[in-house]
């Protein structure tokens, strides 16, 4: 695989961990599976969902109002990932729903749940920090301890798809 190609799929991941519903937690096990290097693809997945969830932290006030607009138009019926995320707030506070939130509703829905429920900025973009890097490290050892373990020499479709 020639260097551009190495580029490219390195910068496939940090679009594509930046992406929301799709982020690093999808990413990182993916592109490891793919045959990625898995210190590389963990750095540069976390930098990319965490680039975009400080955009929905900075950003809030501005996306609160358009999903205000939005829900206007829409029936106010409150969705099952706000209950849930309530639950676990109440529960646990702003730790809590920053630890667990991104498994179940993502990253960037669990950053505006957590400023909409009682979070200050810095406090959600601090454990939204820990948050990720621990998910997205934790992710990378299992796929890449996974994988050995399954005795799969073979690993690397990303790398196949780029030499053809």
């Amino acid at each position: 695989m020639d260097l551009l190609n190495v580029i490219w799929a390195y910068v496939l991941v940090f679009i594509l961990s930046a992406i929301p519903f799709f982020e690093a937690l999808v990413v990182v096990p993916l592109a490891i599976l793919g045959g990625l290097h898995p210190l590389l693809v963990t750095v540069i997945a976390v930098i990319g969902n965490l680039l975009t969830v400080y955009l929905v932290i900075v950003f809030i006030e501005k996306i609160k109002s358009w999903r205000k607009k939005k829900k206007k138009d829409e029936d106010q019926k409150e969705s099952k990932r706000s209950r849930r995320a309530q639950v676990i707030w109440k529960k646990y506070g702003l730790p809590g729903l920053a630890l667990i939130g991104p498994f179940f509703v993502g990253s960037h829905l669990t950053a505006l749940m957590s400023i909409t429920l009682g979070g200050t900025k810095k406090g959600v973009a601090y454990w939204m920090t820990i948050s990720l890097v621990a998910w997205c490290i934790g992710l990378a050892i299992l796929a890449y301890l996974g994988f050995d373990l399954l005795g799969s020499g073979d690993r690397g479709f990303i790398i196949e798809i780029f030499n053809r």
